[in-house]
This record gives structure tokens, sequence and C-alpha cells, in this order.
């Protein structure tokens, strides 16, 4: 057994001395032979005290033995250190002569666990780490000097600035250096502490953190600060507020005999004891995971031929919806377009103007079918119907109507161009320069007297119709791009004013003149005189029709669907919940959205919103993020009428109008809807995996609603509570079994927008057939010793009562963004050889991993996924 005082690390300052041997004598006993393992126990002797530092090699009897060695200050330090020291040494020498010591295996149990924790750094350890940290100490030093505020920044954690000035702190007190500056040489002691990969150093780092005044004990008010600094690094506002009562919940578990302190070891048994639950699996489980793992590695086809043709084999198995679609529409395109080419061509007039006749109408006549064909994707009830009620839905993807919107626009400016661009720049100038002799043909068509300039076709009824027609179609192509439309580009605020999501609205809406100039340009056409030969009007009448008949119905049903609003809540996020009543016949599906109209706010607009409540509830509700001029006004109408919550309530801001005594004035809304969305197919799989992005949750949350109501009816049928449907009346099947709900968010107060839907999961789910998971970006990862404190809390309050303490429902709450593989992983071994519906709501950036792994998972085992995807 050796003593030593580790806390000089070559530092000069200080007035503690350091040594090192043995307890009794200068040589080690012989019962310790140099092939057995020994007791190292690491002591802080400082002025007149003596600090158990760290145990080494020891079981339990030996760990409480050498805590004995502990003296608090006193002036006899001489004699009782000697006698504590002779009395331990004794008892030591007799344990090992019958029980062979055996150092820990910090790899095995409870300690691998606590390995992954309390890591300061994560990435760039080491020599390599230090190389990265020793140029920016060369940037930011002063006259060979790093400041203290400078510290976060030249290690790399520069987002946690606070957190890594309390690092300094408790590591400039370890080596007694008080001044707030460091030398190189000292930054690079202070790396290789933070860099250490054991988890006793690790430990001893934090412990220092907490414990601010060194005397090797934290009492409540330290944990206090350490909590509030971990909440504040972490965006744990909540946390943050009340770390006193946090402070006293972790006092309570680690020091339950009220000594008014926790020391070194209570953290370690805190740390120790933690479940690991990401290791929770049988044995049958580890075996198919290594397996699984083995079939996902990625292969290498030597072949180049081979890989090209496996991978279209993947990409037409996984897009063949969309590659028939495509193709039809193209070839129709082709087919339109060298008709008309090759009709122009065998004319009179090709001899003046040539192959630019046979493009301008082999554009203007795809132009016609284009211009019939986008409205059909934007007739959101024929879509609704025909998915729902038709099996269509298998070989059509409805859920790409927007995107097919999209490419026919890109198809009807390309037809545009073809037509415009070859009359304007060689059909009319070609006419213009044409001999007598050679104008002569062109007579029936453009008069006896040829044209003299330009402004004659111009002025022409074919002319300013096409000019104003093409005007009109740029600006609402332009604005209806994401740029503008989402108000991505760093406009100056009086160009920024004219675009947004109002401008794209209203300038979409300038299709009604488009429509009528078109038809007017596709009769008084100069190359065709008979009625029959006109066939622009043939071509749009049929859509025309459709869409017209779509807009007098919503017009209709939203008449007499105005909705009473029932309750507001206004929560943290910008996100405001309104809860209205259900109109009397009103049907939906889960996963559906409606489109809100708010008069008070514009008469005209339309704005679409998913239904986050559930078929079976007797209310309607949804969830609304402020995210632009309209949704921003809507929630400061709604704010007037709200007042601060109350007791425990949540929410800053509420308006229960069904039970308050006072009935406000409040806007008034209309709806207009249901309509069908990619989510709401859920109910033909068996098991879906359902991930949503923020507010992208609100679908989703509408599913799990729905999965739990489907659940416990079942269970009042089998025990006869209720009576099961034996009318014959006509539902949709219900195939879904089995839910994994996986929500990710950035803050900590968005966990209140559905809180109520989590706690009933949790207390009514005892199957356990609903899987949630909730991911909260904003706290660094599990084992980053940022949020080693928030972790801890989280497993004493977890098993104290069964709450969360970061979003305050029975989920537990993840940290940092979730292991996609890991998940898709764990759903495969789950439920093999299974067809899983994966539904996602949210940005547009997760979308490409989660399809490559669900097409990934899909190939290469034997449950299938099937990606679906809303984005907003």
């Amino acid at each position: 057994m050796e003593i030593e005082n580790t806390s000089e690390s070559g530092s000069v300052r200080g007035s503690r001395v350091g040594f090192s041997g043995p307890l009794v004598s200068g040589k080690r006993s012989a019962r310790f032979n140099d092939d057995e393992s020994y007791v190292e126990i690491t002591l802080d002797v400082r002025d007149d005290s003596v600090m158990v530092q760290n145990i080494k090699g020891a079981d339990q009897d030996a760990a409480l033995l050498a805590s004995r060695l502990e003296k608090r200050p006193n002036n006899t330090l001489g004699s009782q250190l000697s006698f504590h020291l002779r009395q331990v040494s004794k008892e030591l020498k007799r344990m090992t002569s019958s029980n062979k010591f055996h150092k820990i295996d910090r790899s095995k149990s409870g300690a691998a666990c606590a390995l992954r924790g309390l890591q300061f750094m994560n990435k760039n350890v080491g020599t390599e780490g230090w190389s990265e940290v020793e140029s920016r100490f060369d940037v930011l030093a002063v006259n060979g000097m790093l400041t203290r505020s400078l510290f976060g920044q030249c290690i790399g954690m520069k987002e946690s600035s606070e957190f890594a000035e309390e690092l300094f702190d408790a590591l400039a007190r370890k080596r007694c250096i008080t001044s707030p500056a460091v030398t190189k040489d000292e930054l690079r002691e202070f790396w290789e502490q933070i860099t250490d990969t054991g988890f006793d150093a690790r430990l001893q780092t934090f412990f220092d953190m907490v414990d601010k005044n060194a005397d090797g004990r934290i009492t409540q008010e330290e944990v206090k600060e350490i909590i509030s600094l971990s909440a504040s690094a972490n965006k744990l506002s909540k946390i943050q507020d009340n770390s006193d009562e946090y402070a006293a919940l972790i006092m309570e578990e680690l020091d339950p005999g009220n000594a008014g302190y926790i020391e070194l070891y209570n953290m370690e048994t805190l740390l120790l004891q933690a479940p690991n639950h990401s290791t929770n699996l049988s044995t049958n489980s580890r075996v198919l995971s290594q397996m699984l793992s083995q079939k996902l590695k990625p292969t290498k086809e030597s072949n180049p031929l081979r890989r090209c043709k496996r991978r279209l084999d993947y990409f037409i198995e996984d897009n063949w919806k969309r590659i028939w679609v495509m193709a039809l529409w193209l070839s129709i395109c082709a087919g339109l377009f060298a008709w008309k080419f090759i009709q122009y061509k065998r004319r009179t007039v090709f001899d003046v103007m040539g192959y630019c006749v046979s493009v301008a109408k082999g554009g203007a006549e795809t132009t016609k079918f284009n211009m019939a064909l986008v409205l059909l994707p934007v007739c959101r009830n024929t879509i609704t119907w025909l998915r729902s009620r038709t099996k269509l839905g298998k070989i059509i993807p409805f859920d790409d109507n927007i995107n097919f919107h999209k490419v026919i626009a890109f198809g009807i400016a390309v037809g545009v161009g073809l037509h415009a661009i070859s009359h304007l720049t060689c059909d009319f100038p070609r006419l213009l320069h044409a001999t007598d002799e050679e104008y002569e043909p062109m007579k029936p068509f453009f008069g006896d007297e040829r044209p003299n300039n330009y402004w004659w076709f111009v002025k022409g009824t074919e002319g300013w119709t096409g000019v104003v027609m093409v005007v009109l179609m740029i600006v609402a192509y332009v604005l209806a791009q994401p740029w503008f439309r989402r108000n991505r580009l760093n406009l100056p605020s009086t160009i920024k004013k004219l675009t947004g999501f109002n401008a794209f609205w209203y300038s979409h809406h300038l299709f009604v003149i488009v429509y009528v100039l078109f038809i007017i340009h596709g009769y008084f056409l100069y190359l065709s005189k008979k009625w029959y030969k006109k066939t622009t009007w043939m071509y749009i009448a049929v859509p025309m029709i459709l869409y017209a008949c779509e807009r007098l119905l919503r017009a209709f049903r939203s008449g007499y669907k105005a909705v009473r609003i029932l309750k507001v809540a206004v929560y943290p996020g910008n996100v405001m919940a309104v809860h209205m009543s259900k109109p009397q016949g009103f049907k939906y599906t889960s996963g559906q959205y409606i489109f809100v109209n708010c008069s008070d706010v514009s008469s005209f607009q339309w704005h679409p919103f998913t239904i986050s409540s559930a078929p079976g509830d007797d209310y309607l509700s949804m969830h609304i993020r402020t995210l632009g001029d309209w949704t921003s006004q809507l929630k400061s109408l709604f704010s007037k009428v709200c007042e601060p919550p109350t007791g425990d309530q949540s929410g800053l801001l509420r308006a229960d109008i069904a039970k308050a005594d006072y009935k406000p004035r409040l806007p008034k809304l209309l709806i207009d809807g249901p309509y069908g969305a990619p989510a709401q197919d859920y109910k033909k799989y068996d098991v879906v995996l359902l991930v949503g992005l923020g507010i992208g949750a609100t679908p989703l949350i509408s599913i799990v609603k729905d999965v739990l109501n489907n659940i416990k009816q079942q269970k009042d049928i089998e025990n006869g509570l209720i009576k099961s449907d034996t009318k014959g009346t006509k539902r949709s099947p219900f195939a879904t079994k089995r839910a994994y709900f996986y929500w990710v968010t950035r803050e900590q107060g968005s966990f209140e927008w559905f809180k109520s839907v989590m706690d009933e999961v949790s207390e009514n789910d005892q199957e356990g057939l609903i899987e949630l998971h909730n991911y909260c970006t904003s706290v660094y990862e599990e084992g980053d010793a940022r949020s080693a404190l928030i972790t801890m809390l989280q497993s004493i309050q977890q098993a104290k009562s069964g709450v969360d303490i970061v979003s305050g429902t029975r989920v537990k709450t993840h940290f940092a963004r979730p292991n996609w593989r890991q998940v898709f992983k764990h759903v495969t071994i789950n439920h093999p050889d299974q067809r899983i519906g994966v539904f996602y709501c949210g940005p547009q950036g997760l979308v490409g991993e989660l399809r490559h792994l669900s097409q990934d998972f899909s190939h290469k085992t034997g449950t299938k996924f099937e990606f679906h995807k809303e984005n907003f």
C-alpha cells in the first residue's frame, strides 16, 4: 500500500508537499510479491487535513476501511496521522493475507456505462487534439497567456463558455493557480486531465468543479450552483428555475444521513448504479443485432456494371409509381410536340418561317395539355376521395401531388419558352423580311398588306394577351420559389415586403386572369381560322369545370362550418393550440389536415393546418406555430383574450372558454376540409414508425391517440363493456397493432404541447404497444460532462416519481439527436419479415437519411420499410 499526493502535477504553486512510499517502512512487505495485486490509496494531505482522493484495487470492505483515513483539521496532525496510517496498514495486510485483492475492472458491470459518461471532450482527444488546441492558443494568447474567458474557445467548447470557465476554475484550483490566465504548459496539463480516458480522473475533475472550496465535500448550495450551470449550458430553463428543489433532491438521495454534504464516493455510486438503457437487450436480441449488423455492412461490388444494375434495380423498386407516371406524362408531351411539329412542317407557312414555326406550335400544344393538367393535382377534394375511397393509391403516388404540380409548372415554363422565343426571335423577323413572293402564301393569315414592324404583332389580340400572360406567369413562378415564399433571401426591407407567403398566395391567384387570357389567346390565332382547329378550350374545359366545382364546394362547406372555440393555449416555442367544437357530420382520419380562415386577419386567405386531435375525440384541435405574418396576427388576436396559467395548468397564456364565467369576444374561424395527407395511410400497416421534428409531431400525435383509442376500444370489447360493430356499417380496417413514436425538438418547453397525450399513453398502454421516445437536441449527448448532472437528476426523479425532469411527462427524454440507424435496427429486430410504415413530418433535411435507411433495411433484411413524408 502506498500513499502519494498527486495534486502538484508539475506545478510549484502552493504549499503542499507530495510524497510517495510505504505506510510503515521503506521497503515493500514480502507479503506483496511483484506478481500480486496490492491496494493503492491516494491521499491529499494539506495543512492539517487528510482526504482520500482515490482507491485502486480495493473491494467494498477495503474502501470502507480506507475512508477511516480521512482526518479533518486538527492541531495534532503528526501523531494522529501516524496512528491512523499504521492502524489502516495493519488491517489491510491482515485482509490481504486471507483474501487477495483484485483490481476493479472498469470495463465490466455498471462501470462500463459510467466509463462512457463524464466525457469533457468527445472528439479530438490526445496528441492530435492537442495540436489543434495549441494552434488556437497561439492565436488567442496575449503575451503567452490564455485568459479564462477564452479557455472554452481554445479547447473547442465555445458554445458552453460558462461551463468552460467553471472547468477552468476547477483545474486551476487543483494546481493552486490563482491567476485568471495560464501559460501553454499549464494549458497542456489542463488538456491532459480533461481528455484522460480513465473514469476516476473524469469523476475527480467533475467533483472538483462542484467542490468550489476544495474541502472534499459538496454542500447543497454547491450542488445548486452546478445544476444552474448545467441547465444553462443545456438551455433547460425550467430546471434552472427549480434548481433549489433539484439540489435538495440530490442531497436527499446521496446524503440519507443528513450530514449536510456528499463526498466523491457518493457521486461514483450514483453513476455506477445508473441504468444502461442502451444495452437492455436479451441474449437472443443481441445475436440478432450482430447478425443484422453483418447484413447491413456495405459490400463493394467489384464489377461496375453489376453495381450500376443493382442500384438501378433498387431505384426502380422504390420509385416505380413515380417512374410510370413521369414516363406517361413525358410520353404524352413528346407525342403532342412531335404531332404539331410534323403537322406544321407540311404546311406552306413552313417555307417562310421554317423550323421555328414547328417548334413554336409544338411548344404551344404541350402548354395546352399542361395548363389543363396542372389543375388536377390541386383538386384536393377529388384527390382525397380517390385516396380514401378507391384503390388507385396502389399505383398512383397521391402523396406527390404537389411535387407533380411543380413538375407540370416547369413543363409549362418550357412550353411557353419554346413558343414565345420561337415566335419573337425567329418567326416574326422572318415574316418581316420576307420578299413579296415569299409573303404571297401568308396573306390569308396576316392580311394583304405585309406587317411593317414588330409593333404590329404586339398590339394585336394575339400579341398583347401572350405578353401579359408571360409576365403574370413569371411573377407567380418566381414568388412560388422557396427562397421567396419562405423569405430565405436577405433582401432590402422594401423588397422583402413584396415576398413571403402572402405574396405567393395572392400571385398564385392571378391564374384566373391567366386562364381567361389563355382562352382568348388560343381563339385569336394567326394560322388557324376554323373553330374546330382552335383546341385550347377543348383541353382546359373539363379541368376548369372540375376545379371550379372544387372551389364552390369549399366555399359552400366553409360557410356553414363556423366552429366554436373551446380553449386556446399559447405555449413556449411560439406555438398556439386551439380547441374547437366539431361541426356536425365532420369526419376525418388522423393525419389529415384542414384549411382555416380568420376574417379578422384576412377575409380571403385560407391556411392549412394538421388536425392534432384523434377521430374519437369530441372536439377538434390544431397546433399552430407562428412563422409568418398571418399566423403572427392570429396569435396576437388570441393572446389578447388569454390569461396567465393558474395552478397546474400548462401554457404561458390560456383561455378556457368552455369553463369560464366571462365569455370574451373571440376571432371567428371558418374551416374547410378535411383533406388527405400521407400520414392518413397508417391504418394499412401492422407496425408504424412515426418520426416528427418540432411542430411536425402534430399529425403523428393524432395517430398515436387514435392507436391508443383503438387499443382501449378493443379491450372494452373483449371485456364485454361495449358491443362490437354488428350492424354491418362500413368502417375502414384498423391494422395497426404496434407504434414507435420518435419526437425530436430543440426546446424543453416544446414538450408542453402534447404533455397530456404522453401521460395518457403511459397510463393506459399497459402492454407497451406504443413506444414513445422524446429527444431534446439542446441537451448535450448522454455521456458529455455538461449533461452529466442532468442525467443524474433524471435517474433520481424517474425512480422517485416516474416523471422525467426535462419533459415533465412519464416518457424519458433522450439527449441530442437519435441514431436513426439504431432506431431502424431496433424495429427490424422486433418485427422480422414484416411490413413497416415509416411516416415522417418535419423539415426537408432529414428526408434523405430516413428514405435511404428505409431502402437499405428493406433491401438487406426481411423487414420492409415503406417511407412516407410530409414537409412543411
